[in-house]
């Protein structure tokens, strides 16, 4: 079932127009939290009986028992199915896609079927007043290769997603301020001083816009004030930690986030002889608290992976502003939790 509306949560559009295509700026700019939800998505197939998540790894299924029926496989979703839940949920800020990190030739065309989901469903342009999305856009955040790998491949990988309407490109693992200054070169046109080709593929249609303004429009933020691009960036190894202070003074980053989970990785030793795996808790933590000491000194939002009330509660007390939480129950919680924290 879908969770219900939250009307009294929904901020106003701006007066006399659409809604702009990227809302997050206008937060960021008033040093207000943001919250997001990874995209919903069907499970992926799993073996008879295996535990562990499906689909955007929030939803958890159980080991049944071994007299227990065979549990009916779960029913797919269409593309176009998948956008509306994701747009009738109104608390979240944006709608995030992790898809096209590791296998981007296998996640863009998900991907590109879920934006015509989006478009069809009423949050791209000409929405019709009272569907879902109307009146209140979700900007579409996606993680984009690391830069490092190939920064040539890279730049095309950005553009093509740019022009699905994307608003905001998550640079994950970087490593150097130079890494970081690629990948937003990527997000600008040369006429903005970037690298990004001269199309703009179904963009417009996507924010509502014409081309001409979509052009104008489509530079990063904070660089061009009137621009509607944000870049966010993850610092998730040593060499990233070693660095963390010149990738957070980088201009034109827009948040700043410790890759929690690849950092629980680096900070973790495994026993050769019995396989037994230990986390030293005090150093992961320290990594996790040095991007946020380079976030405070730049004044950059920094950003934390949190699926619960409890974990929102406490990074908000520490200084962190922007959640990224999964789809499902939990990730509903702990939105809808940090909003009513935050006063929104």
């Amino acid at each position: 079932a879908q969770p219900a509306g939250h009307p009294a949560t929904r901020p106003a559009p701006p007066a006399g127009g659409a809604a702009r295509p990227n809302p997050m700026i206008d937060l960021h700019r008033a040093g207000q939290p943001v919250f997001g939800l990874y995209a919903p998505s069907n499970p992926r197939p799993r073996p008879p009986g295996a535990g562990g998540a499906g689909g955007t790894g929030v939803a958890v299924a159980t080991r049944p028992a071994a007299d227990a029926p065979a549990a009916a496989p779960p029913a797919m979703r269409t593309p176009a199915e998948l956008a509306r839940a994701a747009l009738a949920y109104e608390p979240a800020d944006f709608i995030f896609d992790g898809g096209m990190e590791h296998d981007f030739d296998r996640g863009y065309p998900a991907f590109r079927a879920f934006v015509d989901g989006v478009v069809a469903a009423g949050g791209g342009a000409h929405a019709a007043h009272g569907a879902p999305g109307a009146g209140r856009r979700r900007p579409l955040v996606v993680k984009t290769p690391p830069v490092h790998d190939d920064p040539a491949l890279a730049r095309t990988r950005i553009a093509r997603q740019l022009d699905l309407g994307v608003t905001t490109i998550v640079f994950p693992d970087v490593e150097s301020a130079e890494e970081l200054r690629t990948g937003l070169a990527a997000m600008r046109y040369a006429a903005q001083g970037g690298t990004r080709p001269a199309g703009v593929g179904i963009a417009p249609a996507v924010w509502g816009v014409s081309e001409a303004s979509y052009r104008e429009r489509a530079d990063v933020w904070p660089l061009a004030p009137g621009g509607e691009l944000t870049a966010w960036a993850i610092v998730e190894s040593r060499e990233g930690l070693r660095r963390v202070r010149e990738i957070a003074a980088v201009k034109g980053i827009a948040a700043l986030f410790p890759g929690a989970g690849t950092l629980r990785g680096v900070f973790t030793t495994v026993d050769s002889a019995t396989g037994a795996r230990t986390v030293d808790t005090a150093a992961w933590e320290g990594a996790i608290q040095q991007v946020l000491a380079a976030c405070k000194e730049f004044d950059v939002p920094c950003g934390y992976p949190a699926n619960d009330p409890q974990t929102v509660e406490q990074r908000m007390r520490q200084g962190f502003r922007v959640f990224i939480a999964g789809w499902g129950e939990p990730g509903f919680r702990a939105v809808e939790y940090g909003r009513g924290a935050a006063g929104r």
